[in-house]
């Protein structure tokens, strides 16, 4: 038994050292080839592209960065540091050449020198915001300028590095930007809505705005579920979802209690603020969603499917259900709230950021930011119908 156990002590030790030492080698290839990649960028020819560009292209790259500055030391600095750690880094000497670029190739990040002939780091943000909203601009500047570098921001600029930098304050740097750009997009909703199968809707919950098939939605933005028993399931919607964003607790509605459509039947509450939602249908509450009392976190997987909040034993469906929407008029009520949506924060709600709507976007959780007054009027333009 004793030369058993000694067996597998040595077999589990034998295991853990083959895995660290062909990850070590897996590590050492990786890195011969990408110094291979940043050998052969500073050989290559891209004069057809742009007259100064030199290109260091990584398998897999960790992102895609594009480099303007007239200081071929500062260039070099950026190619070496952060293709070795995974970059795909593009770099060239003017503004010009940076523009042509962005229009025929996908950037993550442009980092612009803020003091350059010709054309500056400020007008090089305002053409890459306005020609590709969708790529981040970085400053690079110096300490007598960082100032100026902040004042960017206004512009669209997501952040500035200052020049000279380390090696391991250039990688932290850009780590932290590459996280703050991975949650902007990850929060930020296309304002574009489908049809879809329950099985889908966790996977489209990050990015669009999603409507099982066959589960209508009243004009306050519950929606309900018809059982085969008749009986009828109800719950907030994708839209309601993720404006609110985080909801602290639910208060359900009573067992037993009596509701006529438009009547107050559960309210969400994040911090001390508060939203009403009224009962898309008439009759008496059944059952109220035990699993989502204890784990409001539910509604992050999904607002459909199984996270209902309760079940409504429907008196009047084949009045009730007319007024409701479902397919492509439910479609059509979402794109109206969100056209209405947008212009609403545009006059009257602050943004989350300066310059942040500038595309048109939604954001998971917009209303997080409110203050009490202004959480109020959204709920009651959208949710107290």
């Amino acid at each position: 038994m004793a030369l058993f156990i000694l067996a597998v002590i040595i077999f589990i030790i034998a295991d853990i050292l083959i895995r660290h030492f062909n990850k070590k080698i897996g590590e050492k290839k990786v890195r011969k080839e990408r110094e291979q990649v940043l050998a052969e960028s500073i050989r290559l020819d891209f004069s057809s592209e742009a007259k100064s560009l030199k290109r260091a292209e990584v398998k897999n790259p960790n992102a895609k960065i594009l480099c303007v500055d007239d200081e071929e030391v500062i260039l070099d600095s950026f190619r070496k540091i952060l293709v070795i750690d995974g970059y795909s880094v593009d770099t060239v000497t003017n503004g010009k050449e940076a523009l042509g670029l962005i229009q025929s190739h996908h950037y993550d990040f442009v980092f612009t020198d803020l003091k350059m002939p010709e054309m500056d780091g400020v007008e090089v943000t305002k053409a890459v915001k306005h020609l590709r909203p969708d790529i981040d601009v970085i400053i690079i500047t110096g300490y007598a300028s960082v100032e100026t570098a902040v004042e960017t921001m206004k512009y669209g600029a997501m952040d500035y590095v200052q020049k000279p930098f380390t090696d391991d304050e250039l990688l932290a740097f850009v780590k932290n930007i590459l996280i703050k750009r991975q949650d902007k997009i990850q929060k930020q909703l296309k304002p574009k809505v489908h049809i879809t199968h329950l099985a889908d809707v966790k996977s489209s919950m990050m990015c669009e705005f999603a409507i099982p098939g066959g589960v209508f939605i009243s004009a306050g933005h519950t929606w309900v579920s018809m059982e085969q028993d008749g009986n009828a399931r109800v719950g907030i919607d994708d839209f309601a979802k993720k404006l609110i964003g985080k909801i602290d607790t639910i208060e359900f509605p009573n067992l037993g209690m009596v509701v006529k459509t438009g009547q107050p039947l559960f309210t969400i509450k994040q911090g001390n603020k508060t939203i009403t939602f009224n009962s898309p249908v008439s009759g008496k509450v059944i059952k109220i969603n035990k699993p989502l009392q204890y784990d409001v976190e539910l509604l992050n997987v999904t607002p459909y499917d199984s996270n209902w909040i309760c079940i409504i034993d429907a008196e009047d469906l084949d009045t009730e259900l007319k007024n409701l929407k479902i397919g492509k008029t439910a479609v059509s009520l979402y794109q109206d709230d969100i056209e209405h949506f947008i212009d609403l924060r545009k006059k009257s709600l602050k943004p989350v950021k300066e310059g942040e709507y500038e595309s048109g976007e939604i954001y998971f959780g917009e209303l997080e930011t409110l203050d009490e007054p202004n959480w109020n009027k959204v709920s009651s333009e959208f949710f107290k119908r």
